[in-house]
């Protein structure tokens, strides 16, 4: 009977899902992209689809061909990405998709490389993005309320979100016009919103929903954490965990549109990473409880160039502990390991799409996932135990399970994948300096808080931040020129500031007398100190600094920050003096930003020093200097780990913000990859720069003169500075005895072998050769890459194969069994072997 009623409910969501299949098709009869309650189908075929997000705009042109194919080389089948409104309307009808954003651009490329892209077109994109992807002049549309059922703010979306469209279908790129895209999204993590503000929230999803579908794309829609998407949108799960999630209907797909690989740093905070076999895991449980769509948040993060950074204190490095780290390389050993995790779940395809999975439970946190049709069987062998490894009988057969682990058969017999068993190569990156010599620099000081007060706006009271600078600078200086100060005796009276926020530095008749600044959990700020008046006039001068408008929350219209007050006196001969409501004035920016010293022409009309008179360790300070760029491929980045905080440009371009002076609070120590992921359990990096090193794009290069601007804003060493290489200092294998493998799964298949002897590959960067072997033992080596050690058991010729077959080559692979190491050490003990190669 139980066989029998899952077939009924198989063909009664087949049923259900051909309205579905209808809607498609009507608005054009060549569509090709469908869903049912299995999975997505492409032109009638069923697929278990494996996605990866990579943001156009947090790379350069330059490097898209090269991460496309990292991603499909990593087993990827689709590309996804966010569409950044305030890039592309930056004004009102003024639309930019140039560059880093030219978007038709990218989503071609991933075409020509064979693969499928989901466009999430939002066009809220929240990300981590400045101001969640909306651009600021939004904002002060008369009467626009934020994500709700508003007309001001619906137009204004359904404008930009037809443009989107309207372009995609005039290049043809939509599925089924022989294009890339076979989905798109309409809003983001909308549901968390509409909880909150209740009715108008509802209504706000329902017309967004059918303005997507009004505009006929022919491919399906979705929602993700959106419990209740309106068919036929389909409501999909964002998490670290998504295993237990289920789509409002049976007819819709389970889908996983962000698995988080890892997750932001911010200035102020340590570097948060996600072990690989954790990551692994997580995703063979979405499968293995009939999930079809998987996709990495973030597969390449890359940079958050210029002032897009946002979320108040997010890092200039958007590297997300990806599987391509932010320059472009592989994180080696999670994109081996996930690679062979999509190999396998690619060979268990066959039955993954053609059947519902039989579970049962043999132990103690273990589960077993059977998916058997008449023409393909797959299995999945879970042990939930965080601690404890366990040995489960399947089909007559014993299967070895670690802790916390999954393990794959594509034939319900060969376990080809363990989600806990890394055989990939891991990788040890590091940065050497690109040039012997140091960078020769000149020095000018900005006039923000001198005594010209040029383009100045006078107001009386205080004004919100962004209302002044419409967010073209981080900076707005405000002074007052408080007369009757009178002191008291003592050290001068106490200046109070009340912000909110992100940073301030104040300055008394132009010398700097304090700064203080938020943090991510806490942006506003109150600075309050003695200051050095004297008696009669004085001027103050507030330079505020924004850090990133918000990226996520409600009511956006009425986020503000900046000096907003109170701000008093206290210790004058009249008692307590309140400035909040008298006469200020306001000036938009440095000096330096309106004469654009960051650019070569620009820098031209201004007198710059050098030598001996070289201004270091001073506030407010452009610096400049030249440099021809380093030969070969290598990524570069600039480490500044002597400055303090503010902007950096190369060649007119803005690399960022920098803050290394920023340093990290938290507690970082050893990471179980075992038991429940957050974005606390893993951290590194702690009492150190959040971000010290800030990627130079090698595109961005000229062979020589390219012209480097820094901006600092608290006082740093400029000498300091260097230029370096991101290359791999060296390479590991770690492999178990009999470790399961996808590559000789159809020789076990084949029945021609019982088992399969795995190979430890190590390979460096292109131009580099291994030049030592730092570490070799089979036997039961201890810790990780870069901290070997040898165990109670070690074979005395561990390393004698691996000099004679991997020196001075760039790349070599060893087998993995006793007689290759000169015998077992330890007989009847399961063995592995751990080896470090250095690249040079």
């Amino acid at each position: 009977m139980g066989s029998m009623w899952k077939m009924l409910r198989i063909e009664r969501l087949l049923l259900l899902s051909a309205a579905l299949v209808l809607w498609v098709c009507s608005s054009s009869v060549t569509a090709s992209v469908t869903y049912d309650g299995k999975s997505i189908l492409i032109n009638g075929q069923r697929r278990i689809l494996i996605s990866g997000s990579i943001h156009y705009p947090r790379s350069t042109p330059e490097m898209w061909p090269d991460l496309i194919q990292k991603a499909k080389a990593g087993g990827l089948d689709v590309i996804q990405t966010y569409v950044f409104w305030n890039g592309h309307e930056p004004s009102p009808g003024q639309y930019y998709f140039e560059g880093r954003f030219d978007l038709v651009r990218f989503i071609k490329l991933v075409q020509q490389a064979g693969l499928y892209v989901h466009l999430r077109i939002g066009p809220f994109v929240c990300a981590e993005w400045n101001f969640g992807g909306f651009p600021v002049w939004l904002k002060y549309v008369p009467g626009i309320q934020f994500r709700t059922d508003n007309e001001p703010f619906k137009a204004a979306m359904q404008k930009f979100t037809t443009k989107i469209v309207s372009m995609m279908k005039s290049e043809k790129l939509f599925e089924n016009q022989g294009g890339p895209i076979i989905m798109s999204q309409i809003e983001n993590e909308y549901g968390p919103v509409e909880w909150e503000i209740g009715a108008p929230g509802k209504a706000y999803t329902k017309w967004a929903a059918d303005m997507a579908v009004r505009l006929g794309t022919g491919v399906p829609w979705i929602m993700c954490k959106q419990e209740d998407a309106p068919d036929p949108i389909i409501d999909t799960c964002n998490g670290f965990y998504c295993e237990g999630f289920k789509p409002n209907k049976d007819y819709k797909p389970k889908m996983w549109t962000e698995a988080w690989t890892g997750w932001y740093t911010e200035f102020g905070g340590p570097i948060p990473y996600r072990p690989a076999e954790d990551l692994a895991f997580s995703v063979a449980r979405f499968i293995q409880n009939n999930g079809s769509f998987i996709n990495y948040y973030m597969y390449h993060g890359g940079t958050n160039f210029g002032r897009t950074a946002a979320g108040l204190f997010i890092a200039t490095s958007y590297d997300y502990d990806a599987p391509i780290d932010e320059y472009g390389l592989l994180r080696e050993p999670k994109w081996g390991h996930l690679r062979d995790l999509h190999k396998a779940i690619k060979l268990s395809e066959p039955a993954l799409v053609s059947a519902y999975p039989t579970v049962t439970w043999p132990g103690k946190n273990l589960e077993v996932h059977v998916f058997q049709s008449k023409s393909a069987c797959a299995a999945f062998l879970a042990n939930y135990d965080t601690n404890s490894a366990a040995k489960i009988t399947f089909q007559n057969m014993q299967y070895d399970l670690p802790p916390w682990s999954v393990s794959i058969l594509p034939d319900c017999k060969n376990a080809v994948f363990n989600t806990a068993r890394v055989s990939s190569q891991s990788s040890q990156m590091k940065m050497t300096p690109a040039s012997s010599g140091a960078f020769s620099w000149q020095s000018h000081s900005d006039e923000a808080v001198s005594a010209d007060d040029s383009d100045t706006y006078a107001a009386n009271g205080l004004l919100e931040q962004i209302k002044v600078t419409r967010d073209a600078s981080d900076y707005l200086c405000v002074n007052i020129q408080p007369n009757e100060g009178f002191l008291k005796n003592g050290q001068g009276p106490v200046l109070t500031v009340m912000s909110a926020g992100h940073a301030l530095h104040v300055f008394i008749n132009g010398q700097l007398s304090g700064s203080s600044y938020g943090a991510l959990e806490n942006t506003k700020l109150t600075f309050s100190n003695n200051v050095k008046l004297r008696a009669g006039i004085n001027k103050i001068s507030l330079l505020s600094v924004a850090v990133g408008l918000p990226n996520v929350g409600v009511h956006y219209e009425t986020w503000n920050t900046g000096v907003l007050g109170p701000v008093t006196l206290k210790g004058l001969n009249e008692g307590t003096r309140d400035l909040t409501n008298q006469k200020w004035s306001y000036k938009v920016g440095l000096k330096g930003e309106g004469l654009s010293l960051n650019t070569l022409s620009g820098s031209s009309s201004v007198e710059w020093v050098e030598g001996s008179s070289l201004a270091q360790k001073q506030p407010l300070t452009w610096y400049k200097t030249t440099f021809n760029a380093p030969g070969g491929n290598d990524p570069l980045a600039l480490d500044m780990s002597s400055m303090g905080k503010g902007q950096v440009w190369i060649n007119g371009e803005s690399i960022g913000r920098h803050w290394p002076g920023y340093r990290a609070r938290g507690n970082c120590g050893s990471c179980s990859y075992a038991g429940t992921f957050n974005e606390k359990k893993c951290l590194s990096n702690c009492g150190e720069s959040s971000q010290r090193w800030y990627h130079v794009p090698r595109s961005w290069l000229k062979p020589s003169g390219n012209f480097l601007v820094v901006l600092e804003e608290w006082g740093g060493d400029p000498t300091g500075i260097s230029l370096v290489r991101r290359t791999s200092g060296s390479v590991c294998a770690d492999i178990y005895e009999g470790q399961p493998t996808t590559k000789n799964w159809h020789l076990l298949a084949s029945g021609k072998v019982d088992k399969v002897q795995p190979k430890a590959q190590l390979s460096c960067a292109q131009g580099q050769k291994i030049s030592q072997i730092k570490f070799a033992s089979y036997g039961l080596p201890q810790g990780t890459c870069g901290s070997f050690r040898e165990g109670s058991c070690h074979a005395h010729k561990s390393y004698d194969a691996f000099e004679k077959n991997c020196i001075g080559q760039q790349s070599c692979s060893v087998s993995v069994a006793p007689e290759v190491f000169g015998g077992d050490p330890c007989p009847d003990t399961s063995k592995k072997l751990s080896v470090e190669a250095i690249c040079n």
